[in-house]
């Protein structure tokens, strides 16, 4: 919902008793460059890892090591915690209840199959203590469910998503009312607002383009058997026994020019740094692009890439970076 609507914005200031700004905050990219320019001097980062999955992370890395306090509340001890003042343990998806919404817009129920290990906490429990540790109001929940009925009275699209019906399964918002089946597919006859709308755009080439000093194009990615940084997924044998290190893909036309082979310790550098990995020479890439994944800390990738962002959209340039 757009705080820039004054009804809306309005809406949650009633129920919230607080004021809103009008606009919309700064993105995570653009927070950790306030940093760097210790305009922001506090962060509190929950299941996040900027340290390893930010672009330029070297300039990351300085940008966190200047907050006067950062707060990282994650499941394992990631490589951002260690930049942490403090580090609160959060509980796993199987130690807590709540709901899981999906990018095809489902929600789910989510049932605690085991009780937190150690000190971990649910994150709404944990965020709920140190609301009222600084004397805020409104954070007297005693369960998620509690959080779920808050969210059906001020999200139109799941006021009627509640518990009770999610015990017989998922449902896809928009789901406005208690009888409405949810809506499997969001557009079906015509579009929300009418007809589509179609916005003529003129090409922009990204803030970086091969040169005779970085020739080829980095492009990132992931793969099938770790997921983001790796913070959970790399504590897996079996998934570290199918894709156990970071690789550089290659054409077989740029490994013959360069002289690679399958293997081969090659080093990967931009003009933000660099990298040491595996050469993998495969057809999969094309000539004049490498490929990497930004799941290892060894090989990060984000060593390399470039922080530039999306004039409108605000995503950094993850996708194109020129190397060596």
């Amino acid at each position: 919902q757009a705080v820039s609507d004054s009804a809306i914005r309005e809406k949650f200031e009633a129920a919230w008793g607080c004021s809103l700004s009008p606009s919309p905050g700064l993105t995570l990219v653009e927070m950790i460059e306030a940093a760097y320019r210790k305009d922001i001097k506090a962060v509190y980062l929950v299941g996040e890892n900027p340290a390893l999955s930010d672009p330029d992370v070297q300039h990351v890395r300085e940008a966190l090591s200047q907050l006067e306090f950062l707060v990282v509340q994650d499941i394992f001890l990631s490589e951002t915690a260690e930049f942490a003042h403090v580090v609160l343990p959060a509980a796993s998806f199987a130690e807590k209840d709540g709901t899981f919404t999906n990018t095809e817009r489902r929600v789910q129920r989510v049932r605690k199959a085991i009780e937190p290990i150690g000190d971990s906490k649910p994150d709404w429990w944990i965020v709920c203590q140190i609301a009222k540790k600084l004397e805020a109001k409104g954070f007297d929940y005693s369960h998620p469910f509690d959080i779920m009925e808050e969210i059906r009275d001020l999200t139109p699209s799941y006021g009627g998503i509640g518990y009770q019906r999610l015990e017989n399964g998922g449902l896809q918002w928009p789901c406005p009312v208690d009888d409405h089946p949810g809506t499997p597919i969001l557009h079906t006859n015509i579009f929300v607002r009418g007809k589509g709308r179609f916005i003529p755009l003129k090409y922009i080439p990204p803030g970086e383009m091969p040169d005779e000093n970085y020739p080829l194009i980095l492009t990132t990615g992931r793969s099938l058997y770790h997921f983001h940084t790796g913070t959970m997924t790399r504590k897996v044998a079996g998934l570290n026994t199918m894709e156990p290190e970071g690789v550089v893909e290659i054409s077989p036309e740029d490994a013959t020019q360069l002289g690679i082979a399958e293997g081969d310790k090659v080093k990967v550098s931009s003009r933000r740094g660099e990298v040491i990995a595996k050469a993998k020479v495969t057809k999969a890439v094309p000539s004049e692009v490498v490929f990497m994944t930004f799941h290892f800390a060894e090989s990060a990738a984000n060593i390399l890439t470039n922080p530039e962002l999306d004039p409108v959209a605000k995503i950094p340039e993850f996708k194109v970076a020129a190397v060596r």
